[in-house]
């Protein structure tokens, strides 16, 4: 059993609609202890090439619930702007369905969690991973 007195997160995005990790997607981590208590922002990352992000900042003692907040929308944008060069003929309405998609979770201290995002552009899915 693990005696740390904080719970680690990372996460990583999978854009299922291509199979391949989503790449520079922004991802801002904040925190809370206790459930009535105010979030606070922690900071952020990007997703590397490989839908991952590997330097998220480190949990504060007491923390009780995590937000992920990722900002899908710029992504998205920049998908249907190369898929109009290929095939303008083929673009939809250009709006983004879910701009934004925050996960919030429970945490316990010593445990890490990995919650990996599934991601198209109709819908998402998330999981605890490992």
């Amino acid at each position: 059993m693990s005696t740390s007195t904080t719970a680690s997160v990372s996460t990583h995005i999978l854009d299922t609609s291509v199979g391949r990790p989503a790449e520079a997607v922004a991802v801002q981590l904040s925190a809370r202890s206790g459930r009535d208590a105010d979030w606070q922002r922690l900071g952020g990352s990007a997703t590397d090439a490989d839908g991952r992000c590997k330097d998220l900042p480190a949990l504060p003692e007491g923390t009780t619930h995590v937000r992920l907040d990722f900002a899908v929308e710029p992504y998205f944008e920049k998908k249907q702007a190369d898929a109009q060069q290929d095939a303008p003929a083929n673009r939809d309405s250009g709006a983004v369905f879910f701009p934004e998609v925050a996960i919030t979770f429970a945490v316990v201290p010593g445990e890490h969690y990995h919650v990996p995002l599934l991601l198209n552009p109709f819908g998402y899915s998330v999981y605890r991973g490992s």
